[in-house]
Order: C-alpha cells, then structure tokens, then sequence
C-alpha cells in the first residue's frame, strides 16, 4: 500500500467514475489515493474497518472464510467498487478478505468524516444502499454457484478472473503453480480433483504449465466452459 501524491491522476479518477455526483466537496476534500500492487491484501476478514475504499482501478478478489475454516469465492469487482460500506453501516469488523488481483487504486476516506459530512446526505446514503443490496445478492449467488456448478466451470471462471483486467489491456496475469492448493480451497473442490482438471484443460490447448506457473492459452475456449463469468 503507498501513496499516491498526484493530485491531477485524483482528480481524473473524480471525473472517471462520477464521484462528484455522489459524494460531496466536504467528502471529498478527505480522501487520499492510494497504490496497491498485485497479490497485496488491501483488508483482511476480522480486521478493525476504520475506511471505506473506493475502487478505481483494477480488479480485486474478495472471499470469505467459514467458520469450518474452508475460504469460498464470493466475486471478483472491477471499479466502481466500495470495501468497507457494510462495515461501516454495521460497526463491525471486515466481513470479506480482499485482495488485489492486478495493479488497484484505491480512494480511502476515513469513517470519521463519512459520518461527520456524509450521514445525512441522501445522494451518498441511497449509493450505499444500492451498492450494499447489490453485494448481499452477488454473494448468495456466487456460494450457490460454489456448490451448484462443476470444477470444470468453477475453474475457468476462476482462470478467467486472475488473467484478465478489462480495465487494464496490459495485464495479463497467471497462476503460480505453488497457489493451486489454495486455489482448491478458494473454488471449493480437493487439490488432487483440481489438478486431474487442469490436465484436462492443458490437453485441450486452454492452459499450458510453464515454469512454475498456469497460462491461459485459449480464452475463449474457457469462456465457453463458464458460459458466463459468474465469479463477476
């Protein structure tokens, strides 16, 4: 996590996503823009929430631990995304782990002055709600989808979600083969069943092993097996 001191990149990303239109000057003139690089975690599930982010660059993964201590897959976000506004309405500690797929930047404001500039200001609460109501339908879907949909589906989805940012053409990105266990785990299957699935796929030209990690080699074919990304 760094830094960003560029006040004209800030001020594009204000721009970008609209922002202007849901948080107000006071909100705004108190939040910072921040780098976080891939594989980094941006907050971890349990931890004290003390900031709303704001996603405007990259994509993040976000899944949740049961309290067996099985990690499940609840989505991959692209902007405009928020961490940290249930928390926030609730008082509670973070719900979701989440963690930086691709290069993130991140807007933080504390909630100290969301509820100083931001609690009676119906344009900013009604963007929470739809976003907070938004989160709790994309999280049931995704834990049926856990238990519903084959490995074979559950992992292109996957594949599909750490190789690829639509926002950002110079990302290509790959699976570490020492991650594959908890790539298991993160998919809801066993690794010896999720390795006889990569064999499958690494015969049918969709992924190629190569030192020490997973390439996608044909997109569209694991396009075809997920239908549709339902991970996003």
């Amino acid at each position: 996590m760094k830094e960003i001191r560029d006040p004209d990149q800030f001020v594009q990303y204000i721009q970008k996503h609209q922002l202007e239109s849901i948080f107000n000057d006071k909100l705004i003139s108190y939040m910072t823009l921040y780098r976080f690089d891939q594989g980094e975690l941006i907050c971890s599930q349990g931890d004290s929430s003390e900031y709303l982010y704001i996603l405007v660059k990259g994509k993040v993964k976000i899944y949740t631990t049961t309290a067996e201590g099985r990690a499940l897959i609840l989505s991959f976000k692209p902007p405009l995304e928020l961490i940290g506004d249930v928390e926030y309405v609730q008082g509670i500690d973070i719900i979701n782990t989440v963690e930086a797929v691709s290069p993130v930047h991140m807007i933080l404001i504390h909630y100290q002055w969301i509820k100083k500039f931001g609690h009676n200001d119906p344009v900013f609460l009604n963007f929470l709600l739809e976003i907070i109501t938004r989160k709790f339908c994309v999280k049931s879907n995704s834990l049926s989808f856990n238990l519903l949909y084959p490995v074979e589906v559950r992992l292109a989805s996957y594949l599909l979600s750490v190789s690829f940012d639509e926002s950002d053409n110079q990302f290509k990105g790959q699976l570490s083969t020492l991650s594959l266990k908890d790539t298991a785990n993160l998919i809801g299957t066993s690794y010896r069943h999720l390795n006889r699935v990569i064999q499958k796929f690494s015969k049918e030209g969709l992924v190629e092993r190569k030192k020490g990690f997973l390439h996608v080699k044909n997109r569209e074919g694991l396009k075809e097996i997920a239908d549709h990304n339902i991970y996003e």
